[in-house]
């Protein structure tokens, strides 16, 4: 004895598409975008700031001291300083990337960073320089920094967005 066959679908079924988003809803998901982006640009000015500020209070900080306490502090200086940098600089591109939800929102960031960076090696009228070329941690810190933000934009670059 047979038992009917049953008819079974091979093709799966597609779940509902969503509507489009409405006019209201399209211009708040713009101005949280641009809202995302000047703050990009404003905390990769402020992590700039707190860089250099940190370089020369370090620096001054070493110089105080001589022989094993120097390098104790040198070294101890850099050990915190630089993975500090880097972590910052990971976190504002991912939330650079993530509040403007463009791939190259890295560069919101990362353009007053340098910007702010190459102003602390320009001598002031007064004659105040916040990086100077004997700044070991200073140099250590710019060099952390551009490097990871060149990581992190191409990282965001070269991976494909979601739902592909």
């Amino acid at each position: 004895m047979t038992l009917p066959a049953v008819p079974v679908s091979t093709v799966a079924e597609q779940p509902p598409e969503a509507a489009p988003p409405s006019r209201a809803e399209r211009t708040l998901d713009r101005a949280l975008r641009v809202t995302g982006g000047v703050l990009t640009v404003w905390a990769g000015v402020l992590l700039a700031l707190l860089e250099l500020i940190f370089a020369t209070w370090a620096w001054e900080l070493v110089q105080g001291r001589s022989g094993a306490a120097q390098a104790l502090v040198g070294v101890g200086a850099v050990v915190v300083g630089v993975p500090v940098v880097v972590a910052a600089t990971v976190l504002l591109g991912s939330f650079a990337h993530r509040s403007t939800g463009g791939r190259w929102a890295v560069v919101l960031a990362a353009l007053p960073w340098f910007l702010v960076i190459v102003a602390g090696g320009v001598r002031t009228v007064e004659g105040d320089l916040a990086l100077v070329g004997d700044n070991v941690l200073g140099l250590a810190l710019i060099v952390a920094g551009a490097v990871t933000f060149a990581v992190v934009g191409f990282r965001h670059l070269v991976t494909p967005p979601p739902g592909r």
